[in-house]
Protein backbone atom coordinates (compact mmCIF):
# COMPACT_ATOMS: atom_id res chain seq x y z
CA UNK A 1 0.00 0.00 0.00
CA UNK A 2 1.26 3.64 -0.92
CA UNK A 3 1.82 5.57 1.87
CA UNK A 4 -0.50 8.57 0.81
CA UNK A 5 -0.99 12.06 2.43
CA UNK A 6 -5.10 12.74 2.66
CA UNK A 7 -5.87 15.15 5.57
CA UNK A 8 -4.07 18.27 7.69
CA UNK A 9 -5.25 19.66 11.14
CA UNK A 10 -4.22 23.47 11.14
CA UNK A 11 -4.88 25.17 14.65
CA UNK A 12 -5.95 28.53 12.32
CA UNK A 13 -9.76 29.65 12.57
CA UNK A 14 -11.62 29.19 9.05
CA UNK A 15 -11.92 33.12 8.52
CA UNK A 16 -7.67 33.29 8.17
CA UNK A 17 -8.19 31.03 5.40
CA UNK A 18 -11.16 32.62 3.52
CA UNK A 19 -9.18 35.93 3.68
CA UNK A 20 -6.45 33.75 1.84
CA UNK A 21 -8.76 32.96 -0.99
CA UNK A 22 -9.84 29.50 -0.03
CA UNK A 23 -13.38 28.17 0.29
CA UNK A 24 -14.04 27.02 3.81
CA UNK A 25 -17.30 24.43 4.00
CA UNK A 26 -17.73 24.91 8.05
CA UNK A 27 -14.32 24.17 9.20
CA UNK A 28 -12.58 22.49 6.12
CA UNK A 29 -11.54 22.65 2.74
CA UNK A 30 -10.98 20.40 -0.11
CA UNK A 31 -7.72 20.52 -2.18
CA UNK A 32 -7.07 17.74 -4.54
CA UNK A 33 -7.76 14.71 -2.47
CA UNK A 34 -6.26 16.13 0.59
CA UNK A 35 -8.62 18.04 3.26
CA UNK A 36 -7.61 20.73 5.68
CA UNK A 37 -9.17 20.70 8.91
CA UNK A 38 -9.07 24.54 10.03
CA UNK A 39 -9.78 23.22 13.94
CA UNK A 40 -9.37 26.34 16.12
CA UNK A 41 -6.59 28.62 17.66
CA UNK A 42 -3.25 28.30 18.42
CA UNK A 43 -1.26 27.95 15.33
CA UNK A 44 0.32 25.33 13.04
CA UNK A 45 0.10 22.16 11.89
CA UNK A 46 -0.68 20.08 14.26
CA UNK A 47 -0.98 16.52 12.68
CA UNK A 48 -1.55 14.75 9.30
CA UNK A 49 -3.63 12.28 8.52
CA UNK A 50 -1.56 9.42 6.81
CA UNK A 51 -3.10 5.90 4.84
CA UNK A 52 -2.00 3.05 6.60
CA UNK A 53 -1.19 5.06 9.82
CA UNK A 54 -3.59 4.88 12.56
CA UNK A 55 -4.47 8.24 14.72
CA UNK A 56 -2.68 8.59 18.02
CA UNK A 57 0.75 7.30 16.48
CA UNK A 58 3.48 9.90 16.47
CA UNK A 59 6.51 9.74 13.51
CA UNK A 60 9.34 11.54 14.87
CA UNK A 61 7.41 14.17 16.32
CA UNK A 62 4.39 13.91 13.91
CA UNK A 63 1.54 13.84 15.52
CA UNK A 64 -1.43 10.98 13.20
CA UNK A 65 -4.68 12.63 13.64
CA UNK A 66 -8.48 11.64 12.33
CA UNK A 67 -9.44 14.46 9.70
CA UNK A 68 -13.27 14.41 8.75
CA UNK A 69 -14.35 15.06 5.22
CA UNK A 70 -14.90 18.14 3.17
CA UNK A 71 -17.29 18.77 0.85
CA UNK A 72 -16.04 18.12 -3.04
CA UNK A 73 -16.13 20.25 -5.71
CA UNK A 74 -16.21 23.99 -4.62
CA UNK A 75 -13.43 26.29 -6.36
CA UNK A 76 -11.36 28.31 -4.62
CA UNK A 77 -11.19 32.09 -5.34
CA UNK A 78 -7.50 31.84 -5.51
CA UNK A 79 -7.46 29.57 -8.18
CA UNK A 80 -5.94 26.55 -5.98
CA UNK A 81 -6.18 23.22 -7.89
CA UNK A 82 -3.78 20.93 -5.57
CA UNK A 83 -1.79 20.66 -2.65
CA UNK A 84 1.76 20.67 -4.56
CA UNK A 85 4.26 19.95 -1.56
CA UNK A 86 3.95 20.08 2.33
CA UNK A 87 7.34 20.65 4.04
CA UNK A 88 8.69 19.16 7.26
CA UNK A 89 11.90 20.68 8.70
CA UNK A 90 13.97 18.03 11.21
CA UNK A 91 17.39 18.69 13.18
CA UNK A 92 18.32 15.44 12.63
CA UNK A 93 17.96 13.86 9.06
CA UNK A 94 18.96 10.05 9.71
CA UNK A 95 16.55 9.81 12.91
CA UNK A 96 13.45 11.56 10.51
CA UNK A 97 14.48 9.62 7.46
CA UNK A 98 14.16 6.59 9.40
CA UNK A 99 11.02 7.22 11.13
CA UNK A 100 9.58 8.00 7.55
CA UNK A 101 10.77 4.69 5.97
CA UNK A 102 9.28 2.90 8.91
CA UNK A 103 5.50 4.33 7.30
CA UNK A 104 6.01 3.19 4.50
CA UNK A 105 8.04 7.10 2.98
CA UNK A 106 11.17 6.30 1.02
CA UNK A 107 13.22 9.24 -0.86
CA UNK A 108 12.58 9.90 -4.39
CA UNK A 109 16.06 12.71 -4.34
CA UNK A 110 17.82 14.85 -2.04
CA UNK A 111 19.42 18.41 -2.87
CA UNK A 112 21.90 20.23 -1.43
CA UNK A 113 21.62 23.99 -0.32
CA UNK A 114 22.53 26.25 2.04
CA UNK A 115 19.76 27.65 4.76
CA UNK A 116 20.42 31.11 7.11
CA UNK A 117 24.04 30.13 5.91
CA UNK A 118 24.19 26.64 7.25
CA UNK A 119 24.56 23.53 4.97
CA UNK A 120 21.30 21.36 4.72
CA UNK A 121 19.80 19.08 2.56
CA UNK A 122 16.12 18.68 1.26
CA UNK A 123 15.19 15.00 0.48
CA UNK A 124 11.43 15.06 -1.55
CA UNK A 125 9.03 11.83 -1.27
CA UNK A 126 5.76 11.39 -2.99
CA UNK A 127 2.77 10.93 -0.76
CA UNK A 128 -0.19 10.87 -4.20
CA UNK A 129 -0.48 13.89 -5.89
CA UNK A 130 1.68 15.83 -3.16
CA UNK A 131 5.23 16.04 -2.49
CA UNK A 132 6.91 15.59 1.48
CA UNK A 133 9.74 18.16 1.08
CA UNK A 134 11.87 17.30 4.30
CA UNK A 135 14.48 19.95 5.51
CA UNK A 136 17.19 19.25 7.28
CA UNK A 137 20.94 19.79 8.29
CA UNK A 138 23.79 18.04 6.79
CA UNK A 139 24.68 17.44 10.35
CA UNK A 140 22.59 16.74 13.18
CA UNK A 141 21.73 20.43 15.24
CA UNK A 142 19.69 18.94 18.00
CA UNK A 143 17.34 16.15 19.67
CA UNK A 144 14.02 18.53 18.92
CA UNK A 145 11.37 16.28 17.28
CA UNK A 146 10.70 16.78 13.23
CA UNK A 147 7.70 19.76 12.50
CA UNK A 148 4.90 19.93 10.22
CA UNK A 149 6.04 23.52 8.66
CA UNK A 150 4.28 24.82 5.29
CA UNK A 151 2.39 24.39 2.21
CA UNK A 152 3.26 25.41 -1.65
CA UNK A 153 -0.35 25.38 -3.08
CA UNK A 154 -0.47 24.71 -7.24
CA UNK A 155 -2.74 27.50 -8.88
CA UNK A 156 -4.63 27.65 -12.04
CA UNK A 157 -3.25 31.60 -12.65
CA UNK A 158 -0.38 32.75 -10.37
CA UNK A 159 -0.82 36.65 -11.87
CA UNK A 160 -5.10 36.19 -11.13
CA UNK A 161 -4.13 34.97 -7.77
CA UNK A 162 -1.80 37.85 -7.18
CA UNK A 163 -4.43 40.28 -8.22
CA UNK A 164 -6.77 38.50 -6.21
CA UNK A 165 -4.76 38.37 -2.94
CA UNK A 166 -3.21 42.49 -3.84
CA UNK A 167 -0.88 42.67 -1.21
CA UNK A 168 -1.48 39.86 0.95
CA UNK A 169 0.71 38.12 -1.53
CA UNK A 170 4.56 38.71 -1.91
CA UNK A 171 6.45 39.20 -5.32
CA UNK A 172 5.55 36.94 -8.15
CA UNK A 173 9.38 35.19 -8.91
CA UNK A 174 10.84 32.12 -10.10
CA UNK A 175 10.49 28.97 -8.74
CA UNK A 176 13.49 26.67 -8.30
CA UNK A 177 11.34 24.12 -10.15
CA UNK A 178 12.30 25.08 -13.62
CA UNK A 179 9.46 26.80 -15.69
CA UNK A 180 7.47 27.64 -12.89
CA UNK A 181 7.11 30.73 -10.63
CA UNK A 182 6.08 31.26 -7.14
CA UNK A 183 5.02 33.59 -4.72
CA UNK A 184 4.53 33.48 -0.57
CA UNK A 185 1.52 34.70 1.25
CA UNK A 186 2.28 37.20 4.03
CA UNK A 187 0.71 34.40 5.88
CA UNK A 188 0.77 36.73 9.40
CA UNK A 189 -1.42 39.88 7.23
CA UNK A 190 -4.45 37.73 7.00
CA UNK A 191 -4.19 35.80 10.39
CA UNK A 192 -2.77 32.53 8.77
CA UNK A 193 -0.03 31.16 10.80
CA UNK A 194 1.52 28.69 8.55
CA UNK A 195 4.08 29.53 5.91
CA UNK A 196 2.10 29.28 2.31
CA UNK A 197 2.84 29.61 -1.02
CA UNK A 198 1.56 29.48 -4.11
CA UNK A 199 3.17 28.33 -7.80
CA UNK A 200 1.60 27.97 -11.00
CA UNK A 201 1.55 24.94 -13.23
CA UNK A 202 4.88 26.06 -15.69
CA UNK A 203 3.36 24.69 -18.33
CA UNK A 204 3.08 21.17 -17.23
CA UNK A 205 -0.25 19.58 -16.77
CA UNK A 206 -2.08 19.42 -12.49
CA UNK A 207 -2.23 15.77 -11.34
CA UNK A 208 -5.85 16.86 -10.38
CA UNK A 209 -7.57 19.90 -11.29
Amino acid sequence: MRTLLHGLAIADPPEAWRSAGFSVVDDRLLVGDVVLHLDGEGGGIRGWAVTGVAAGQVVDGLSVVDVPQAAAGVPHPNGTSELDHLVVTSPDRRRTLAALAAVGLEPRRTRDVTLGGTPSQQTFFRMGAPILELVTPVEPSGDGPAVLWGLAFTVDDLDATAALLGPALGRVKEAVQPGRRIASLRHRDVGVSVPVAFLDHGGRPPSRA
